[in-house]
């Protein structure tokens, strides 16, 4: 079992049987896992995000009409299939980096509003980037979370097909 596997068992035993599950007891006792896409090496890499010049504060909408605060810390390029791309990389209010976006199998094969990226820091520039990572928000679930929309900056033309596939309500 490689280390990806494992957390993916992980994570289906703690939406299972954790009470801090993001699913309902009746979501609970159907669930059979989560649908994820095979693990795709060529969307795992390292990777220097130049910061931006300026470090611009946002407020990011969110699924339940609030607004989360945010820091755009800078760009990241990357090529998927012999693509072009550019994601925003942002910073919470706590310092951690995540990537939220969608791409072209948004709506489709995955969650509509869009997956989120946590990005692993290795210094000041450089990150870990693994696509095969890429998750739903807990909105994706319940109602009853409230999260961040991706911005129009990161709505990505080309598919990112690795990592979680939508719930299928």
């Amino acid at each position: 079992m490689t280390e990806l596997e494992r957390y993916r068992r992980q994570k289906d035993d703690f939406f299972k049987s954790d009470p801090h599950s993001p699913l309902s007891k009746e979501q609970k006792r159907a669930f059979k896992g989560l649908e994820y896409y095979p693990e795709n090496p060529e969307l795992r890499f390292d990777a220097k995000v130049e910061p931006f010049a300026e470090q611009v504060h946002v407020q990011m909408q969110t699924s339940t009409g609030e607004v989360q605060n945010y820091a755009k810390y800078g760009a990241l390029q990357f090529t998927v299939d012999g693509q072009a791309a550019s994601l925003t990389v942002y910073t919470s209010e706590d310092g951690e980096a995540f990537i939220p976006f969608t791409d072209a199998t948004s709506g489709d094969e995955t969650y509509a509003t869009g997956r989120y990226l946590d990005l692993e820091r290795h210094d000041s520039n450089l990150f870990h980037v693994d696509f095969n990572q890429a998750y739903n928000p807990w909105c994706a679930y319940s109602p009853n979370y409230s999260c961040p929309i991706p911005p129009k900056e990161n709505r990505l033309q080309v598919p990112i097909r690795a990592g979680e596939k939508d719930f299928g309500h």
